[in-house]
């Protein structure tokens, strides 16, 4: 053991804190009868040459239970800034009177006290600033060890500036020229191995090996990677799992990580899954939006030019008069035992805009009104079959279409929706047809019991000559109620249903999405001898009698009126439509486009499209924008934005040019090809 001058004391600093991006609490989880950070202090201590051992946590009050189970255990804790952890280990190695810090991370229970000791003793004899084994790394992930001068980290926190460099500690260390740096490998490449705790899973690795060498703790690092050799089965829950991965990606993906091991699929839609759009790279999360503007979890402001709430805010996120309503809302109470005013009154609103119409439900969400809409239909009619023409949601009358035929679903929006769950005795009540075909509907309505066509007017194109006259021709003649699912497209050429720009009048119609700006509110509009069938059967809900939803629909309407916000949508959807064809044409790419006006979308024809997508958002988003190949406009895209969102996606269309020519799409991006369709998220 070489000399060390008894000024030389040696003290490591031991990053730990409840508020973990992807797995909160995870210092105090069980390990086996102790917790992480215990197991880790009782391993630690075992050093032969650490003097002291300081926790460093934040001052945010979720930590007040680990300071006070860590200063049970005997040691010091020192509180600092919570994303500063630069400036914290600096107070915490001064507060300690050290000459020489020891970095070691919370999410490391399986540190090696002999190992600790190795790497301080090549720091003593190197004359070094900075010791770590990194750029790349070789032991394996979890027994990550910096040893450093106190002086170095000073200088540290004196000359490093941005947020990455202090959040991570040592980076500066790692980069700088005047630092004097050395390396302590392994004798072998070790790196791909996983040791650390950062997810769940991570934890069921360590208690596997906690498990295995209880009661003793005093293991090596070489026993662990024998027993891995001998046992891989032990250690298969976190493969896969990049390393240090928490230093490179944003907070987004840290919390959607999280999200995944706790919400089946991450979230609530499949539509805005961060794999259909840019897997481990999308922000995923917000913090704020207003206008045509987003604001992620770290602050970074995104225009965007994609799907806008999935379709809820054509008049941009947070217009100013709608939320003043609902604020007024808030103020006088939202729910009570007696109903809201505010559900007659846009009733009465809706009833008006579509003067074939005479009654009115309302519900929360799409899906919901859909199947109000089919379980009236039924009761009205006595029949079960639904005939149906595009995507009505995720209820079990929709994708009871796939039992058997896991494609019928295929042509309607979203490919691969699987049926599990869904009662096979409902195979053959919902069946598909083919927008613009006829013949398609009337082989099923000469075929099947059928209730109602449901269908949307319009979505990916218009209709042929007479296709909607002879939809409601056939379902006046065979008595069947036709249904216009208008959750889409409503509000967007037309103020109301988008049949009213075709004259076509339906018998129940749905709205949503661009209803309530925003706010949930849904609406099923219909003739009354079929809505008055709701009446004979039972459909009923508690909150859809809160009161934000129909007052912000209310107010949303009148807004829109004011300003005909359906023609303004429409002709900035024209421009976007115009400038992509243009854009296409100056690259000799081909771009088909497709869709509503207000609701367009491009695609590149080719095996690569999947690829040119996902390198489309990929880019784009480097350049301060949430894009891919659809837009779903809002008043706020103006001049100015559409300018500016074109500009870049021509710089775009340059790398999608050198695809063209040959250059593998692939080899341009930074993670996975986004999702096409339904897929279930492990």
């Amino acid at each position: 053991m070489p000399d060390i001058s008894p000024r030389q004391k040696i003290v490591a600093v031991v990053q730990a804190r409840m508020g973990s991006s992807r797995l909160p609490g995870k210092v105090m989880m069980d390990l086996n009868g102790s917790t992480v950070i215990e197991f880790l202090l009782k391993r630690l201590s075992k050093s032969a040459l650490i003097d002291e051992i300081v926790v460093a946590t934040s001052i945010e009050s979720n930590n007040q239970v680990l300071i006070e189970h860590v200063e049970t255990l005997g040691y010091k804790v020192c509180v600092g800034s919570e994303n500063d952890v630069l400036r914290r280990y600096v107070d915490a190695a001064e507060g300690a009177e050290a000459d020489i810090v020891i970095r070691i991370t919370g999410d490391c229970p399986l540190i090696d006290p002999d190992l600790v000791d190795e790497f301080i003793e090549k720091f003593l004899k190197s004359d070094v600033d900075y010791l770590s084994d990194e750029d790349p790394p070789t032991f394996p992930d979890g027994l990550d060890t910096e040893v450093f001068s106190i002086e170095a980290l000073k200088q540290a926190d004196r000359d490093a500036i941005s947020n990455f460099e202090r959040e991570h500690v040592t980076p500066y260390l790692r980069k700088n020229a005047s630092i004097r740096r050395e390396r302590h490998c392994a004798p072998t490449n070790q790196s791909f191995r996983r040791w650390t705790v950062d997810e769940l899973v991570d934890l069921t690795v360590i208690r596997n090996v906690v498990r295995h060498f209880a009661p003793s703790i005093d293991f090596g690092w070489r026993e662990i990677m024998e027993l891995q050799d001998k046992n891989s089965y032990l250690f298969d829950s976190n493969q896969g799992i990049v390393r240090n991965e928490g230093a490179s990606i944003g907070a987004g993906q840290k919390l959607w990580k999280r999200a995944k091991n706790i919400i089946p699929g991450g979230n609530m839609l499949l539509s805005k899954r961060s794999e259909m759009f840019l897997p481990e790279q999308w922000p995923s999360y917000f913090s704020k939006a207003k206008g045509c503007v987003v604001w992620d979890l770290e602050g970074k402001k995104y225009t965007d030019m994609s799907i806008m709430g999935i379709g809820t805010n054509t008049l941009g996120y947070g217009d100013e008069e709608v939320d003043l309503a609902v604020r007024s809302v808030i103020d006088n109470g939202n729910m009570s035992s007696l109903n809201c005013p505010e559900e007659v009154y846009l009733a009465e609103k809706l009833v008006e805009l579509h003067p074939w119409a005479e009654m009115v439900r309302f519900t929360r969400s799409g899906g919901e009104a859909n199947s109000v809409a089919v379980r009236i239909a039924r009761a009205a009619t006595g029949k079960s079959v639904i005939a149906f023409c595009g995507y009505h949601g995720w209820h079990d009358w929709y994708l009871s279409a796939n039992l058997g035929h896991d494609s019928h679903l295929a042509g309607h929006l979203l490919p691969g929706l699987a049926p599990n769950g869904v009662p096979s005795e409902l195979s053959g009540t919902a069946i598909p047809f083919n927008y613009n075909s006829l013949d398609e509907l009337v082989q099923i309505l000469d075929s099947n019991p059928v209730a109602a066509i449901m269908m949307e007017v319009s979505r990916s194109f218009g209709p042929d000559p007479g296709f909607l006259e002879g939809v409601r021709r056939l379902a006046t003649e065979r008595d069947v109620v036709l249904i216009f699912d208008e959750c889409t497209s409503g509000f967007r050429e037309t103020f109301g249903g988008l049949h009213k720009k075709y004259g076509i009048e339906p018998d129940l119609a749905m709205f949503g999405k661009a209803l309530g700006n925003g706010y949930a509110i849904n609406a099923i509009i219909g003739r009354r001898t079929v809505m008055e069938s709701a009446q004979s059967t039972f459909i009923s809900s508690t909150f859809w009698t809160e009161r934000i939803g129909p007052v912000a629909g209310l107010e949303t309407l009148r807004v829109m009126g004011s300003i005909e916000s359906w023609n303004v949508i429409s002709a900035i959807g024209q421009t976007i439509r115009t400038k992509w064809k243009e854009i296409g044409e100056k690259h000799g790419i081909l771009v088909n486009i497709t869709g509503l006006l207000a609701l367009s979308n491009f695609t590149i024809p080719g095996d690569n499209w999947q690829a040119y997508k996902t390198l489309i958002t990929q880019e784009m988003l480097k350049r301060g924008f949430l894009a891919s190949n659809s837009v779903y406009v809002c008043t706020h895209h103006t001049p100015n934005v559409i300018d500016s969102y074109f500009n870049n996606l021509d710089e775009v269309f340059s790398m999608l040019k050198k695809c063209e020519e040959g250059l593998d799409p692939v080899s341009l991006l930074n993670g996975p090809i986004a999702h096409s369709g339904f897929r279930r998220l492990n």
